[in-house]
């Protein structure tokens, strides 16, 4: 056995170890190599379950994190997806194989340009990316069916909660950026908008406005 693929034998184990057990966002994970979204010398740790460092001050999540978060979604195959906060595009080409259509937004160019040159090289046909203010989500997209915020709001931004289907979810961590944040998913119902706390978590707040890089 090769030493990349006993690595991803250990990274799929400690993926659940820390409870991602969905066997649809494991196969996704499986097939997206997180090598590819780590420039650097942080590139050889691309297997290890820990934030690392990438453009822009901004970071690549941890992957047992990614995983909890994409699993508590609950993607369906037909369902069209927003992610707010591209990053390095690890999560947007994760979520590309388990959603009909994927839309992802980031405020920083540089970041954006990056994760679409790796979409190109994996042939991500079904992921439309975006630089914008993800904050006000794509309205000329909406609704969606499902919506994953990766960085931290004080609450739930109202324009994305208007753009998300009744039937829809959205996850994402709130609380202040200095501080422990919660993942929360947020279930649209007829009636309105039903609340759940997951776990505690630590994200980059979310931004108005482009960046300047």
């Amino acid at each position: 056995m090769s030493t990349i693929a006993e690595r991803q034998m250990q990274f799929l184990f400690a993926l659940r170890t820390k409870g991602v057990t969905d066997a649809r966002v494991l196969t996704a994970m499986e097939k997206t190599d997180r090598a590819r979204f780590v420039k650097g010398h942080f590139s050889a740790r691309s297997y290890e379950d820990m934030p690392l460092p990438i453009a822009c001050g901004q970071t690549i999540s941890q992957p047992s994190v990614v995983g909890l978060m994409t699993q508590a979604l609950n993607v369906q195959p037909r369902n069209k997806v927003l992610e707010v906060g591209t990053g390095s595009g690890y999560q947007a080409a994760i979520l590309s194989h388990l959603a009909r259509r994927v839309y992802t937004v980031d405020r920083h160019k540089t970041l954006m340009n990056n994760a679409r040159l790796i979409f190109q090289a994996l042939d991500i046909t079904n992921l439309m990316a975006f630089t914008a203010d993800g904050s006000f989500g794509l309205p000329d997209q909406a609704p969606f069916d499902r919506i994953l915020v990766t960085a931290a709001a004080e609450d739930p931004p109202g324009p994305l909660l208007a753009q998300l289907k009744v039937g829809g979810i959205m996850v994402l961590p709130v609380g202040q950026s200095n501080s422990v944040q919660t993942l929360i998913r947020v279930n649209r119902t007829e009636t309105g908008f039903e609340y759940e706390e997951l776990r505690a978590v630590r994200f980059v707040p979310l931004l108005e406005g482009l960046g300047k890089d």
